[in-house]
């Protein structure tokens, strides 16, 4: 399992949940699984949603072969839908919902996804590559300069979007962008690497083109409130978000229920992962943990 994914602030996450056999559970972003097992393992029955259908069959293949589990439901689907994928499953009240929006490492390292800059690759970026929708190379080429932009501050927050959307234009009009390795060259002619820097200067691109591609804001958008139906009282909903955008909407939705009398805040502010942990998985760095409890 940690071949594929490192989970992260999983003992928290769990905490949070407060798992106990019996319980349903839903994982809205199954990744690599490793929440989703350690659910199963504590004796919770499981829906474990995913759009990457590579996903699923990694964690199919790991039940029949190693883990047989009975009690785990797999889905393929969009967490938008997931209300209608829950009572399709048999999952209307639930006890806790997890959501961890990060990108999974074998998504980030596999070839061929266009989701990282370390490695040339196509510029595809989506989750579910059966969907007819605009890669990002689609978006890098067709956009105008300005659009790109704006995509890069608002989705990004690149404070260097207007050179870097600048070099992009430049470089298009030689040859279309097709290449993870292509674009990070054309942003790292622009945003040079510091000794100092902590992240890849691409990053905050490579993150708004994804962000965009598979319409995540949107999605998260919609599915919260989604949450508040499914979960039975003292019940809990779990997030892991990785930039400042997902944990704001995160933030603010549970604000909004709480003024309600729909969910009260469990996390007075996000719980971040121990320095032990970033130093085993420095991807783990930028993660909050927020959760919530249905009244």
């Amino acid at each position: 399992m940690n071949e594929y994914h490192i989970p992260v602030l999983l003992n928290e996450s769990l905490e949070y949940l407060r798992v106990k056999p019996g319980g349903k559970y839903i994982d809205c972003t199954l990744g690599g699984a490793g929440h989703s097992r350690a659910i199963l393992e504590r004796g919770g029955y499981l829906l474990a949603i995913d759009r990457d259908i590579e996903a699923i069959e990694h964690f199919r293949n790991l039940q029949f072969s190693i883990l047989n589990f009975r009690n785990l439901t797999l889905r393929k689907g969009n967490f938008a839908n997931l209300k209608e994928i829950a009572a399709e499953a048999g999952f209307e009240k639930v006890s806790g919902i997890l959501m961890d929006l990060g990108v999974s490492s074998h998504q980030l390292e596999e070839k061929g996804r266009g989701f990282s800059f370390n490695a040339e690759a196509d510029l595809d970026m989506r989750m579910d590559r059966t969907e007819k929708i605009p890669t990002a190379a689609d978006l890098v080429n067709g956009l105008h300069e300005n659009e790109l932009k704006e995509l890069f501050q608002k989705y990004g927050e690149e404070q260097l979007a207007f050179p870097i959307s600048r070099a992009v234009a430049r470089a298009r009009k030689i040859k279309p962008i097709r290449t993870t390795d292509e674009l990070a060259k054309i942003i790292l002619s622009v945003r040079h690497r510091g000794g100092s820097d902590r992240t890849h200067p691409a990053t905050r691109v490579f993150q708004a083109l994804r962000i965009v591609v598979n319409d995540e804001l949107n999605g998260l958008k919609t599915a919260l409130p989604q949450t508040v139906g499914l979960l039975e009282p003292g019940g809990r909903l779990v997030t892991i978000s990785f930039h400042s955008l997902e944990d704001r909407v995160v933030k603010n939705f549970i604000r909004e229920t709480g003024e309600v009398g729909e969910l009260k805040e469990v996390t007075k502010k996000p719980v971040e992962p121990t320095e032990e942990e970033v130093a085993k998985n420095p991807r783990a760095r930028s993660g909050k943990l927020r959760a919530a409890e249905k009244v």
